[in-house]
């Protein structure tokens, strides 16, 4: 079972994709370790279960999703959410880190900004056929979900490619929406980590190391690849 999400710099014409990967029989354990780290989250810093964490928002202080932020984050009154995010973002990659029974990964391609569209489609069709042959190789089969509602056909087209007799992937990318997928938001983590390590600039520069640190190990290419 592979769960996917897309990350990217577009200005740089930048594609990326993260994911996490397990076999079925571990679908109960992976979950049950990031729902004990939700409550955790729930108790140490007031997020709730049900509050979607995009790397994006919290990571970077965007998003308000404690209700209770605790008091060593509040200095004269102001709140900093930036170093509240952070820290709640290395608990969550701890986790990602111990979690038995998962491995994740990532890979990027990047061309002229101008065929950003047509790059995210060929890195989607690349990425999938590394599945496939890894699946072959492995004499196993696979379900891949993606964040999304599933309007971008190129997906689609990606998996109907493939010769139907010798597929591994079964069906086409399923789509879930991260707001109520944990998985997902599992995965979009992994990609926003991806992201900082291949893009670095210093706005990212505090998790440039943070894939190399907390995700290698359950990388088997221990780093993202150019795909």
């Amino acid at each position: 079972m592979i769960y996917a999400d897309d990350s990217g710099h577009p200005a740089s014409g930048l594609v990326l994709y993260g994911w996490i990967e397990f076999s079925p029989d571990h679908w109960a354990p992976v979950l049950k370790s990031w729902l004990d780290l939700r409550k955790r989250l729930w108790r140490d810093y007031g997020i709730p279960v049900t509050q979607e964490l995009h790397a994006t928002q919290f990571v970077n202080g965007r998003g308000r999703i404690s209700q209770r932020i605790p008091p060593r984050f509040i200095h004269r009154g102001v709140e900093y959410w930036k170093d509240f995010g952070r820290e709640v973002a290395v608990q969550c990659l701890e986790t990602l880190r111990s979690t038995e029974g998962l491995t994740v990964g990532a890979v990027w391609r990047r061309r002229s900004p101008a065929e950003l569209a047509q790059t995210k489609s060929e890195a989607y069709s690349a990425l999938i056929r590394r599945f496939e042959d890894e699946l072959a190789e492995a004499d196993s089969l696979a379900l891949v979900f993606m964040d999304g509602d599933g309007s971008d056909s190129s997906y689609r087209k990606s998996h109907r490619s493939l010769k139907l007799a010798q597929r591994r992937v079964i069906e086409d990318a399923i789509h879930l929406d991260s707001r109520s997928s944990q998985l997902i938001q599992m995965a979009d983590l992994v990609a926003w980590c991806a992201n900082s390590s291949v893009d670095r600039h210093p706005g990212n520069h505090f998790a440039s190391e943070w894939y190399s640190t907390f995700l290698a190990e359950r990388d088997p290419c221990r780093s993202p690849r150019e795909i």
